[in-house]
């Protein structure tokens, strides 16, 4: 089969090569998945540095979220069949960036038959994410004003789609007059174009000085800092990920002051502390897009034969939304 491999460490656009490989075969709990679609996350780039919490021995194929056709089944495996169209994650160094990719089964969910394949492949980690972060860490209410700093990203447009769904009031912070399009059309309804103004003084204008009950930081570093300055009494900042390279130092004497939570948010955990959370996670998700409630937004569809440009630019914020890549495209 292809499979896209790291066999040194570093940029994604330097160290992901094309390569002709063995097909995997799933061992105990696992099954092998033909893959339709698979997006870039962020944690495709960072393992490619080998920065990442998770790091395959090298060689690996990265890839950790997809959607596919399960072809081959571990025999201790009775939840799954061959033929079934599923989404979830990929099983290290085994990973969706591939024609087949290698999945535990516990992480593989049906697939939601109201989405097509890219958008289907779309709806795990980013979605996952953002509804325990909101419901379950943050405890959302119809009425909150939420503040999504990276809104158009690959979680931070899944935070509005669904804190709008919950009736929240959503502020998006993005970077640029386009990604200001795209965060109205997701349904924020405010949009702070972080390179024209303040979202501090947005945000304390909105909410006449009182600030946002619920803030989605992706990013850390100073966007952390500066949400400080504008989170509503008994607030929360929800701590996502660092996508702006410095992780966050909290100041918690001013914390205490000012009376807000800092809440760390790693789904992942929930796949092995609570699965049957994920499980019931994913029906609601699948529920929602049925109505019509969420729908991925996905910036760029392409072939696998441009799979490394498209993860580079993911890295280096270029991009809008979901990239992912379909392998129909190559016919």
């Amino acid at each position: 089969m292809k499979a896209w491999r790291v066999k040194d460490l570093g940029e994604p656009r330097d160290v992901l090569h094309l390569d002709d490989v063995p097909t995997p075969t799933p061992g105990p709990g696992q099954l092998l998945v033909k893959v339709r679609a698979a997006p870039a996350n962020f944690p495709d780039v960072l393992m490619c540095r080998g920065i990442y919490q998770v790091k395959p021995e090298l060689p690996f194929t990265p890839g950790v979220e997809l959607c596919g056709d399960v072809v081959e089944v571990a025999p201790d495996v009775d939840t799954h069949a061959v033929g079934d169209r599923v989404v979830g994650n990929s099983a290290p160094p085994f990973g969706g960036f591939a024609e087949y990719a290698l999945m535990d089964a516990f992480a593989a969910y049906p697939a939601p038959p109201s989405l097509d394949d890219a958008e289907a492949a779309s709806l795990t980690i980013g979605y996952q994410t953002s509804w325990f972060a909101l419901h379950r860490r943050a405890h959302v209410q119809s009425g909150d004003v939420v503040l999504v700093h990276a809104a158009t990203g690959g979680v931070g447009s899944t935070a509005v789609e669904l804190a709008k769904a919950a009736g929240a009031t959503v502020i998006g912070v993005v970077g640029g007059p386009e990604k200001t399009e795209h965060c109205r059309r997701l349904g924020a309804d405010v949009v702070v174009d972080r390179h024209t103004e303040d979202f501090v003084a947005v945000v304390k204008e909105v909410t006449d000085g009182r600030g946002a009950d619920i803030i989605y930081d992706p990013v850390g570093g100073d966007t952390f800092d500066r949400s400080t300055k504008c989170v509503a009494f008994e607030g929360t900042i929800l701590v996502i990920g660092f996508a702006g390279g410095r992780i966050s130092q909290a100041t918690l004497n001013h914390a205490l002051l000012k009376n807000y939570s800092i809440v760390g948010v790693h789904w992942g955990l929930y796949k092995h502390k609570n699965l049957q959370a994920v499980l019931d996670c994913h029906a609601t998700l699948t529920r929602l897009a049925a109505e019509g409630a969420i729908k991925p937004l996905i910036g760029e569809r392409l072939p696998f034969t441009d799979l490394a440009d498209g993860v580079a630019r993911l890295g280096d914020g270029t991009t809008v939304g979901r990239v992912v890549f379909e392998f129909d495209r190559d016919a």
